[in-house]
């Protein structure tokens, strides 16, 4: 993920970040959009728009590698959107995000008086302060810039705050923890990252990334289970009666997917699993099946998975 993309993702998903930059309250109605200025080739990333010709248009552009033609382009497309949008404001102020001074443009002209007014906010995120002090919304955008060295401390402070404070849409919050940290560690997965950042299992099992990945093996495997029970189950019905060996077949490919689910998942976690632990999982009654799915969360070798077999019986 690219780096601006993160951001406009957190002023789509919170944006009284912008006014958090600008030191405001955050006026309400405003939205973000993305807007295309078709007479042109021109796209303005980030506009927050006001909700009525009263209000003041933000324009909001973040910028990361050193660009010395980027303010002849900003300029350009915001005063054709000024045109194009007149009706729909009353004035108009912009903001440019860098990660330090040193990536900003070198020269300003023909636009330094434009760059010098109030009408244009100039951040730099290595200098908004400490990020125990900032608002979550700026600490997040200063844990984009910090060394990889230091970002899992500040990641994890920055989760236990917005599980502390009385913040808007924590889990938001959380989940653009989450993105921000695998930008930095591609080597982890999303799972390691949720523990580092201190998940305990019972939190994890909330997230969305663990009812999307234990949703998507059980929607796999038990169309799978379920019929091979049913078939089971008719062929038994033959004897026993039709009826009966359908509601037996159900019940018993229910249990197979719930055992194919906590299988697949501990494959994941684990790679290949021995051929007699395998087996001792599937020989296992429905109830336990149920408290193994529970406590797999927990487990950081396969010899724990041993250990518990061996507790349970």
């Amino acid at each position: 993920m690219r780096r601006d993309s993160l951001f406009y993702q957190l002023f789509a998903q919170l944006p009284q970040t912008l006014f958090d930059l600008l030191g405001i309250d955050t006026p309400q109605g405003y939205r973000f959009e993305s807007v295309e200025l078709k007479q042109t080739a021109f796209r303005i990333d980030g506009v927050f728009v006001p909700p009525d010709p009263s209000g003041i248009v933000y324009f909001c552009e973040v910028q990361f590698q050193r660009d010395n033609t980027f303010y002849e382009r900003f300029f350009a497309e915001i005063f054709l959107y000024l045109r194009l949008y007149r009706q729909t404001f009353s004035d108009w102020q912009a903001v440019v995000i860098y990660p330090n001074r040193q990536v900003e443009q070198v020269s300003f002209e023909p636009y330094e008086v434009l760059v010098n007014s109030h009408r244009l906010h100039r951040v730099y995120l290595n200098e908004l302060g400490s990020l125990e002090a900032l608002p979550l919304s700026l600490a997040l955008m200063q844990l984009t810039v910090l060394p990889e060295a230091e970002m899992p401390t500040a990641a994890r402070l920055l989760a236990e705050r917005t599980r502390t404070e009385a913040v808007p849409r924590p889990e938001v919050i959380m989940e653009l923890i989450t993105t921000i940290v695998l930008y930095k560690f591609t080597e982890l997965s999303r799972e390691e990252v949720l523990r580092m950042l201190g998940f305990t299992t019972e939190e994890l099992k909330r997230t969305r990334f663990y009812r999307e990945v234990y949703a998507e093996v059980r929607e796999e495997v038990y169309a799978e289970a379920r019929e091979e029970g049913l078939q089971e189950g008719r062929a038994q019905g033959l004897e026993e009666g039709r009826q009966e060996g359908r509601q037996e077949g159900l019940e018993q490919g229910l249990q197979q997917g719930e055992t194919l689910v906590v299988l697949r998942l501990l494959r994941r976690r684990f790679g290949e699993l021995p051929a007699g632990l395998e087996e001792r999982i599937r020989q296992l009654p429905a109830y336990e099946i149920e408290a193994l799915a529970e406590a797999l969360l927990d487990f950081t070798a396969l010899e724990e998975v041993f250990a518990w077999l061996e507790r349970s019986s």
